[in-house]
This record gives structure tokens, sequence and C-alpha cells, in this order.
């Protein structure tokens, strides 16, 4: 039990962190703030944590962890180019506009305020996540799909995607998933047209009376009027 309340509370200081992080800013946080935050002592939350730099690192890990292991899990459930794209996207927003918002947001934002060693580690999760985008899109420029500067292309994808977390508001007319697509269509132009024409293949070979067949994800993929 006590190990389970330990592993809760540990949750519950991140939280708060990632809260008063992004919007206060790192400098501006005292350990002091969060303790408070987690109605607990400066004191106490040192048992967690031994420094206020080690919750920051914390934050920024467990962003670029759960991104990491929802895209990859996305990807793993496609198996054609259009698709393994899309995923991603979905994914990569669905993490960024969830639960881990101020979590990602601090770890776009507040690279300036680890020291070298900590940025060493927290490098080292996102290039396992850049590495995860370059593969894919590798594959889709072999293919023609994108240019061939993956490392450019990913980096203008992925900051596309992070800048939603500013704009992005839930009473939106998109949800999150339908977001997601039109992103998709945005950032990868000759992707989606491919897909649409893979779609209104499979539903002109299945016949007229078979349209419902293809399926809720071609049907919105060819009709964006879906997702207003």
């Amino acid at each position: 039990m006590a190990e389970k309340s330990d592993s809760h509370r540990r949750r519950e200081i991140l939280q708060a962190a990632a809260r008063l992080f992004r919007h206060a800013g790192y400098e501006r946080t005292s350990v002091r703030q969060i303790a408070e935050a987690v109605s607990m002592t400066s004191g106490s939350l040192f048992y967690h944590f031994n420094s206020k730099e080690e919750i920051l690192v914390a934050v920024m890990e467990e962003g670029i962890r759960n991104a990491f292991d929802r895209v990859r899990a996305g990807l793993e459930r496609e198996q054609r180019m259009p698709e393994k794209l899309l995923a991603m996207v979905r994914c990569h927003l669905g993490v960024l506009l969830g639960p881990h918002l101020d979590a990602l947001m601090v770890l776009v934002y507040e690279w300036r305020s680890l020291s070298a060693p900590a940025m060493k580690r927290v490098l080292a999760w996102r290039n396992g996540y850049e590495d995860l985008w370059d593969g894919v899109l590798g594959a889709a420029a072999a293919q023609g799909f994108v240019h061939r500067d993956v490392v450019l292309v990913r980096q203008a994808a992925l900051g596309a995607l992070n800048w939603t977390g500013q704009w992005y508001r839930r009473d939106s007319r998109l949800d999150v998933d339908a977001l997601g697509l039109r992103m998709y269509e945005l950032l990868f132009p000759r992707l989606h047209e491919h897909l649409g024409e893979r779609a209104a293949f499979a539903t002109a070979a299945a016949g007229p009376h078979s349209a419902g067949e293809v399926g809720a994800f071609s049907i919105l993929s060819l009709d964006g009027e879906n997702l207003k």
C-alpha cells in the first residue's frame, strides 16, 4: 500500500509541477508552490524528488514517453504508408491535447532551463521519438510522398502539431481525432490524395450497394465536410 501511495503522490506532484511550469515558467515556479499545490510541505516533496530540476526532467520524460508509447502503438496497428502517418499524427495530437498537454508544452518550451547533464538525459528520449518519425517519413520519401529532406519535414510537421497546444479548445467544431485528419491533409497532401484514391477504388470495386462497407475511416478521409 505504501508503494502505491508513493506512486500516486509522485504523479500528483508531476501533474501540479507540469501545470505550474507551463503557465508560470520553470524559473518563476518555486518548490514551495509545487508543494502547496499538492498539499505538502517542501520537505515532504523532497522525499520524492531530490531537486526542482529533477522534477522538471521527470515531467519532460513523462510527456515524451507517453507520446512515444502511443505513437508506436498506433503504428503497430497499421500496415500501409498513408494509414501509418495518419496514425502518427492522430496519436501525437491525442497525447498532446489530452491529459499530458502541460507536460508536453513544458518539454517544448523549457529546454533552456535544463543543465547539460539533464538535457542529455531528456535528449535521449526526444531523439528516440524523432527517430520513430524519421523512419516512417523516410519510407514515405522513398515512395515520393514527401520531400526527401526527412529531418526538415519532421521538424515542420511536429512544429505545426505542437503549436495546436497553444490554440486548440475542446469546444472546437473539430474533436481531436477530426483535427488530426485535417492536420494530416494540410501537412501531407500527397499521402492524403493517395489515401482517398485507394478508398475510392475500394468503393467502386465493392459496387454501388456496398459504399457504406468502406468504413468510417475512408468516408471521413474522402468527405471533409463530415468533420465540420
